[in-house]
């Protein structure tokens, strides 16, 4: 049988999801991967260099599809900050339960360590540049420096926010991931209300959440 020329990308991210999904392992070579589907080892490395960098692609993929999405809303453009994370919160979360299945399997052996997984580099990357993006307002502290330290911070506590989502969602057994949906709005609200100095009730309303679903913060 002649060999596949034209595959793309997207091709092999859904060779490789279908490959773990129903054989519950990794493929043991690219060698044996590229045969079994058959187009020629060489068109793998024409995108990829390994199978870790294509897990990495994936989750930025997801990410990358979320904010295509979002930007081919013209709302989208004209929401402010508040509500243009939430947007993708919401999008991106979508995209990941239409994928759960892969989702839960990359990440199950890591899910007590989400930070540390290598294959969410990419994706870490991608969303930084997005927080940055959105220029949310902080405070004036009239020094550079500081001020870079501040904007460095978001980045990072918009990460962390972001992992103990998605950690919330995969262990979310509610209908239609219908927590994860509230969470995602009392974390995101609660955000921007500490930015806004008015930080009370939205803490309250957040800790109460978090205290009756007894979410396991062992990230």
């Amino acid at each position: 049988m002649a060999k596949k020329k034209n595959i793309t990308a997207d091709d092999i991210v859904s060779f490789y999801m279908d490959y773990v999904l129903e054989s519950e392992k990794e493929p043991s070579s690219i060698y044996k991967f590229s045969k079994t589907n058959n187009f020629e080892e060489s068109i793998f490395y024409k995108y990829f260099n390994s199978f870790e960098t294509l897990e990495k692609h994936i989750f930025n993929a997801f990410f990358n599809h979320t904010i295509k999405a979002l930007e081919a809303d013209e709302a989208y453009a004209t929401y402010d900050n508040r509500t243009k994370l939430l947007s993708f919160y919401y999008t991106f979360f979508e995209m990941l339960t239409a994928n759960r299945s892969y989702v839960v399997y990359a990440l199950n052996k890591h899910k007590n360590k989400l930070k540390s997984v290598s294959m969410l580099s990419k994706l870490k990357e991608s969303f930084g540049h997005y927080i940055s993006g959105l220029e949310i307002k902080t405070i004036d502290l009239k020094q550079e420096k500081l001020e870079k330290i501040q904007h460095k911070t978001i980045k990072e506590s918009g990460w962390i926010q972001l992992i103990i989502t998605l950690k919330f969602w995969l262990d979310d057994t509610s209908s239609s991931f219908e927590k994860t949906d509230i969470f995602i709005e009392k974390s995101v609200n609660t955000t921007f209300d500490l930015l806004d100095t008015k930080p009370l009730q939205s803490i309250i309303d957040l800790g109460k959440f978090i205290y009756k679903e007894k979410i396991n913060m062992n990230i």
